[in-house]
């Protein structure tokens, strides 16, 4: 009984002890900051370098303004013009930056593509809107729900595949707008993982091989899928080291070179890379102190710290890489180095 008495007391003061100590340490202010080590603070710096013999390209344009309060998508055209969506407006650009057209919306477009027919699709929140050439609308689809968030959007001759992130979802339509059907989804018979969205970017393509590719953010990768929905293979490490994807959920968003390859970005640690069509990594497009000079250097290892911030990338013909930094809401043009 004396026994047990002592081990009650000794708890009691060993609570004590800890209550004091975490009331000593504890910083309403903030002042203290994150509490992290100078090493963990020079690991980030350290990391954010690239080797420039890995920087193969080179901005071969001077940047130009996308003339936009709050730019959100790029793409680009059969006939190399470049769209980018944001306020509630598209702006059209010919590869030199001067603004071609401008087409006024009604609401805020998060993501674009242009179709090889001239027809333009936009996402919104929670809806496809198709516009001709000259800004007249042409179709809208019905709504995905008030928890919908459209990121992405791919589109071939006969199909059209929407990312939608709020749903964490990847669905098929028919040039018509009817659903066909559902990719991504867990499903444990057909091998597929499901995707895992912690932030609002979420992007598609369909590639050179015919497959539609899915970036599943918060596992680091890029998955591959055929149009019914089949898991096929997927691609892509977590690795704060340059050839893989570091933070929470990366790469924010990616695009189809004309060989087949991918170039990929990534918010929180910004960076542009090449990887081939197998997924291996090539070479640097540019690196966070190119693309974001002057800007915290952070690994975002939880969602909340990187909801914004992530730049978007697009391909022409020639395999010029244009970058829509939306920070400063500006295009930038990237081109392999010549030899």
């Amino acid at each position: 009984m004396k026994n047990s008495k002592n081990i009650i007391v000794a708890f009691i003061i060993l609570a004590a002890i800890v209550a004091i100590i975490a009331l000593v340490r504890f910083d309403a202010t903030g002042k203290k900051g994150s509490g992290l080590s100078k090493e963990f603070i020079y690991d980030v710096y350290e990391i954010s370098k690239v080797d420039p013999n890995l920087i193969l390209y080179e901005e071969s344009a001077d940047s130009f303004d996308s003339g936009l309060a709050e730019s959100r998508g790029i793409a680009v055209g059969s006939k190399g013009k470049i769209y980018v969506c944001g306020d509630e407006a598209i702006r059209i650009f010919n590869p030199d930056g001067n603004l071609i057209a401008e087409l006024r919306l009604e609401n805020s477009p998060r993501c674009i593509i242009p179709a090889e027919d001239g027809a333009i699709y936009v996402g919104l929140k929670d809806r496809i809107e198709i516009y001709d050439p000259q800004g007249k609308k042409l179709k809208s689809w019905e709504s995905l729900g008030d928890d919908a968030l459209i990121t992405s959007i791919a589109v071939t001759k006969n199909d059209v595949f929407v990312a939608d992130a709020g749903n964490r979802i990847v669905i098929r339509y028919d040039t018509a707008g009817n659903q066909i059907n559902r990719i991504g989804e867990k499903d444990t018979d057909r091998n597929v993982p499901g995707l895992v969205i912690p932030s609002p970017y979420f992007d598609i393509a369909v590639s050179k091989d015919g497959l539609l590719r899915v970036v599943n953010p918060g596992r680091l990768r890029i998955e591959a899928y055929t149009f019914d929905g089949d898991y096929e293979f997927s691609w892509g490490e977590a690795s704060p080291t340059i050839e893989g994807f570091c933070g929470c959920c990366n790469p924010a968003n990616f695009a189809v070179l004309p060989d087949g390859g991918f170039v990929t970005s990534e918010k929180g640690l910004i960076r542009i890379k090449v990887y081939n069509s197998d997924g291996g990594f090539v070479a640097v497009v540019a690196g966070h102190d190119q693309l974001a000079a002057g800007s915290e250097r952070k690994i975002c290892q939880f969602p909340e710290e990187c909801q914004k911030g992530g730049f978007d990338v697009a391909v022409d013909a020639n395999g010029r890489i244009f970058v829509l930094d939306t920070i400063k809401n500006v295009i930038r043009t990237f081109s392999k180095k010549k030899d």
